[in-house]
């Protein structure tokens, strides 16, 4: 082979799917397509001798960084936002349902949460519907505990490993917020702060802390 003679291994990509995520480098939701690919030996540009399959990648549409299809498991902007939502209205949901729904302090301030964390259209009716739905019709006080509890993590479960430390003590305290609109913490209300504290992965002493300091902060 005479010397200068262009050569190298290309990839060949293939598009095999498209969708949205958050892409690392432009920092925002970005429009994607899912690329797997074949490397080949060129010489001047002319396929000769095809290679292996490479690892799929996915391309952004704005700045064509290929990045590993793991990227999919941060959610986007836009998920991110209706995952908070929904997470801070399960945290006043069960704050209301197990301490305060015979107090129109503490019901008024659950709506007034729900309400910032994007469901404006929200009216009291529909929080005690959900309270009375979420608590069980005829259960006993254990059987509804455990209930609120459960539909609690669940609602967190996808939403917490995307938090920071502070977004998680701010989900706590807007719950105590909720618990403390109608008088100091009821042994129900407490306890369900204990167990959301626990799915916001916070230690005991943090969750001490942020209850006791939560008429304070703001």
């Amino acid at each position: 082979m005479r010397a200068g003679l262009r050569t190298g291994v290309r990839v060949a990509w293939t598009a095999v799917a498209d969708g949205s995520f958050f892409c690392p480098r432009c920092g925002g939701d970005r429009n994607y397509e899912r690329r797997t690919g074949r490397r080949r030996l060129e010489l001047l540009g002319v396929p000769l001798v095809r290679g292996g399959v490479t690892t799929p990648v996915l391309a952004c549409a704005t700045c064509a960084t290929h990045v590993s299809p793991q990227a999919l498991e941060h959610p986007t902007s836009t998920r991110l936002a209706a995952l908070l939502g929904d997470g801070v209205r399960a945290v006043a949901l069960a704050v209301l349902a197990l301490g305060g729904t015979e107090h129109p302090a503490a019901v008024r301030a659950a709506v007034e949460t729900v309400h910032a964390a994007g469901y404006p259209e929200c009216t009291e009716e529909e929080l005690l519907s959900a309270c009375a739905a979420l608590r069980g019709y005829g259960a006993d006080a254990e059987e509804a505990r455990v209930g609120v509890e459960i539909a609690l993590h669940a609602a967190l479960g996808p939403l917490v490993p995307h938090l920071a430390a502070p977004g998680r003590a701010s989900l706590l305290v807007r719950g105590a917020r909720v618990a403390l609109a109608d008088g100091p913490y009821l042994p129900a209300e407490r306890a369900v702060l204990a167990s959301l504290g626990s799915a916001l992965e916070l230690s005991a002493g943090e969750i001490d802390a942020l209850l006791a300091a939560a008429p304070e902060r703001r």
